[in-house]
C-alpha cells in the first residue's frame, strides 16, 4: 500500500483559497529557491507541540520564509516567533506541499512566482519561553504538547489534511 493509498486526503490535489493556490502533497522535495514556506511538526518528547491561533485554529510552528533566509535559519526563527521553541536534534524533511498560484504577483517580492512550495518537517524541540508574536504574524495565543491523537484531532481546525500529515509526521518521526 502506498502513502497516498494510507493518507488519501493528505494527497489529493486541493485548492487553499486563501492564497489562491492549487496544491498537491509529495514526498519529493522541491529545490530550494522553490521554498516559501516552511513549517515544522515539533515534538517535546512523544508528545507534538501545537499552537492556538487569535482565530481558533491549531496550528503547526511555521511560515514565509524571509528574503535570502536559509531554511534553517528560517525554522530557527518561526519556532522562536510561534511556539517559543528551540531546536534540540536535527530536522527531518519527509514532504511538501508544491504549489500554483493564480495571484498575479508573488506574496513578497522575492519569492518565486507562480510555482512555490510549502515545506514539512519533524523536529524535537524544548519549549523555552512565551512564543514572540510579530505584529505581521498569525497572533499566538497558546501553545501546548498534546498527545499524537488529541494533536491529530485538534489540527483539523487548520485544514482537513493536517491530521493526516501529522499522522504521517509522528509515524515518521519514530523511525527517524
Amino acid at each position: 500500500m502506498t502513502l497516498a493509498d494510507r493518507y488519501p486526503v493528505l494527497h489529493a490535489p486541493a485548492r487553499w483559497e486563501w492564497g489562491g493556490l492549487d496544491v498537491q502533497f509529495s514526498t519529493e522535495l522541491p529545490p530550494d529557491e522553490l521554498v516559501t514556506n516552511i513549517h515544522v511538526i515539533c515534538f517535546v518528547g512523544d508528545e507534538i507541540v501545537l499552537c492556538r491561533d487569535s482565530r481558533g485554529r491549531w496550528l503547526v510552528p511555521g511560515g514565509t520564509r524571509e528574503e535570502s533566509e536559509s531554511v534553517r535559519d528560517c525554522v530557527i526563527r518561526e519556532l522562536r516567533e510561534e511556539a517559543g521553541a528551540e531546536l534540540v536534534g536535527p530536522l527531518h524533511w519527509f514532504g511538501a506541499h508544491h504549489a500554483i498560484t493564480d495571484h498575479p504577483a508573488p506574496y513578497r517580492p522575492w519569492q518565486p512566482h507562480p510555482c512555490k512550495a510549502w515545506l514539512w518537517c519533524t523536529a524535537d524541540v524544548r519549549l523555552t519561553g512565551a512564543p514572540t508574536n510579530p505584529d505581521d504574524a498569525e497572533q499566538i495565543l497558546e501553545v501546548r504538547t498534546l498527545p499524537p491523537a488529541e494533536a491529530i484531532e485538534r489540527s483539523a481546525t487548520d485544514g482537513p489534511h493536517m491530521p493526516e500529515l501529522l499522522t504521517l509526521a509522528a509515524e515518521l518521526h519514530r523511525g527517524f
